[in-house]
């Protein structure tokens, strides 16, 4: 994995490993992000899985100001999670996080790449295309007041999609 540090326009942010220690910071954002929060202990649970990779993304005073997660089962890569400030929204620090956790699910073995992401949110619908995901089906009331759609990537291990990351990772600041 390749955890990268690159500044914005107005920012300077750092991607790292999630720890417990970034727990309180993290709680917090996803209180803020999600109608139905994870709870403490569902982070503690990811954090403690072996086949899980949580990233923070980290402002210059090293506050918390993103976040995110995949998990690998077999050969297929799941991200589970991925929340950005508002405050810090459009500086591409989602991109930077899917970047990463993507690179990292390929160099762990998966050749395919899938999320739930709400209907009515576009713009991370947006980003997700970017990653060459398509919509692939709903689960209806995947979220507490919305239907999911659901998204695929497959053969994420091939060389054109290591060009598509290069493409991407080439695009950020």
């Amino acid at each position: 994995m390749n955890v990268s540090t690159t500044p914005d326009s107005t920012r300077h942010v750092t991607l790292a490993p999630m720890t417990e220690a970034h727990l309180p910071e993290v709680l917090d954002l996803e209180r803020r992000t999600y109608a139905t929060p994870w709870s403490e202990q569902i982070f503690r649970d990811e954090l403690a899985a072996e086949n899980r990779l949580y990233l923070v993304a980290l402002d210059a005073e090293g506050r918390v100001v993103g976040y995110g997660g995949v998990m690998e089962v077999g050969e297929e890569a799941h991200i589970t999670t991925v929340a950005v400030d508002p405050a810090h929204r459009r500086a591409r620090i989602g991109t930077r996080l899917m970047l990463e956790l993507v690179t990292g699910a390929i160099e762990r073995g998966a050749k395919s790449l899938t999320l739930e992401v709400r209907v009515s949110n576009a713009s991370a619908q947006a980003l997700y295309r970017r990653f060459g995901m398509v919509p692939v089906g709903v689960r209806k009331a995947y979220y507490v007041d919305e239907d999911a759609l659901i998204m695929w990537a497959h053969d994420i291990d091939t060389d054109a999609y290591a060009e598509r990351l290069r493409q991407i990772r080439g695009e950020l600041p």
